[in-house]
């Protein structure tokens, strides 16, 4: 099987109605051992003296790092620049503030890419970068040189609404970015109380995982009406506004991602959520006490909360600067994820840094992976890129403590406008599909999804 036939497989395996994909581990507390009973050899591609340094270490950057050495071969060496020794799954990451799962279940090392395909794990972050030289110069004094330079580096939040790094790192934490603002949000919400009051913001599109913060809303929902909490509220206050040919009426129309499953979720399973969309004006006013509570000010009125959780607006991380020409994201050609910014040749974005039209979220970021490294292995033996590639969005959304939603979709390459569209049933769409129903059948696949992913990136 060639390198394209395996790539389409994969994509493939991954639309078939989410529910082929096979099983890489049976029990949720047990995703963080990843499958070991597949194991490939290194291509025999001829390639040699040819290193690539990536830096990020999640969903885009270690699924880029094992296929540049499975289907590059031993002439392609890569080294992972990452600070963390462990990743922490952002997927699955809302089952922890609804106390159904572990943070150390979402953990996943990088121990099966180095001793299963011999990348290197440089743990450090980058500092600065010199496509002229092409080198990276790395916080702990080091320096890299590189033939192709990956950012996988995923988001940087701004300072918003009043609130700052610090305060996100404290008692206001937004929880975005798995680790141990997961773990203080979710015993913010374990100490509320009958008749509290959780209130979360939502960002303007892009963000990361578009149908994670309607997630996290029901199940926060969930978690208060399970604990037996009495009279408890859950706000949300959604920047973005109407999407033009939705069928839903106000404010629901807004919604990002599963607008059907997210708009029953919110006017028949969670009574206890209220929706606001197009809202503007976010001002954060944190309590004396500096406790996760205080009010917020909006033009949807104002609102005093036990706990304040808003997810900031996004933006590459400002090492990227140089490569986002000014915007917030960086720009790529999606043939191949390679910078279109003046003299950057040679550096690709893939994941959420990147500007496509493609949504940012880990199963994408997954994909991008794999065509970026694809079309790296081409350049180094001086074949032409792949003209029509084909990537997946697939996404489960628990909505309750054992039921779940889905929605998917297939990305083709549209030479006209040269981007990844939505494609279904032999023709460009605007949207994706998502699931007939919220399940407990959709619940128990989810983890099938998870399982898979996770270890095909990781193991």
């Amino acid at each position: 099987m060639n390198r394209r036939t395996f790539l389409q497989a994969l994509m493939l395996t991954a639309t078939g109605g989410l529910t082929s994909l096979p099983a890489w581990a049976d029990d949720d507390e047990d995703d963080n051992k990843t499958s070991t009973n597949v194991r490939f050899s290194l291509a025999n591609t001829g390639i040699t003296n040819k290193h690539v340094v990536i830096v990020g270490g999640g969903m885009a950057g270690a699924t880029a790092a094992k296929y540049l050495r499975l289907w590059g071969g031993a002439g392609v060496s890569v080294t992972l620049v990452e600070p963390n020794p462990i990743y922490v799954s952002n997927i699955m990451s809302g089952l922890v503030l609804a106390a159904s799962r572990t943070l150390s279940s979402l953990n996943y090392s990088y121990t099966n890419l180095i001793n299963n395909y011999g990348i290197s794990l440089k743990q450090a972050s980058v500092v600065s970068f010199d496509n002229t030289r092409k080198i990276v110069t790395l916080s702990d004094n080091s320096s890299l040189s590189y033939d192709r330079l990956i950012f996988a580096t995923g988001i940087q939040l701004d300072d918003a609404y009043g609130l700052t790094a610090t305060d996100y790192a404290g008692n206001y934490p937004h929880a975005w970015q798995s680790g141990p603002q997961t773990s203080k949000l979710a015993s913010l919400i374990a100490n509320m109380g009958n008749n509290d009051t959780f209130v979360m913001t939502i960002p303007a599109k892009p963000y990361r995982c578009p149908p994670g913060p309607y997630e996290r809303a029901c199940l926060v929902a969930d978690y208060l009406k399970r604990t037996g909490k009495t009279g408890t509220k859950v706000i949300v206050l959604d920047e973005n506004t109407a999407i033009a040919g939705s069928d839903l009426s106000a404010p629901y129309n807004a919604i990002q991602a599963e607008p059907h499953s997210f708009h029953q979720a919110f006017t028949q399973i969670h009574t206890n959520i209220t929706y606001h969309s197009g809202v503007t004006g976010i001002s954060v006013t944190k309590s004396s006490a500096n406790d996760g509570s205080g009010s917020i000010s909006c033009s949807a009125g104002n609102f005093s909360a036990k706990v304040i959780n808003i997810i900031p607006p996004h933006r590459a991380p400002s090492v990227m600067t140089n490569l986002c020409n000014g915007g917030r994201w960086a720009p790529v050609n999606v043939l191949n994820y390679e910078s279109t910014v003046a003299n950057m040749t040679g550096i690709h974005v893939i994941g959420d840094a990147s500007q496509t039209t493609q949504p940012k979220a880990g199963h994408i970021a997954n994909q991008e992976a794999k065509v970026c490294a694809d079309a790296i292995i081409r350049a180094f033996q001086n074949q032409g890129v792949d003209p029509a590639p084909v990537t997946n969005s697939a996404c489960y959304s628990p909505i309750t403590n054992t039921t779940a939603s889905w929605l998917t979709g297939v990305y083709q390459y549209d030479a006209t406008s040269k981007t990844m569209r939505l494609w279904a049933n032999g023709a460009f769409t605007d949207k994706a599909i998502e699931s007939a129903d919220i399940s407990s059948k959709n619940f128990s696949k989810m983890s099938t999804w998870f399982n898979t992913l996770m270890g095909d990136s990781f193991s």
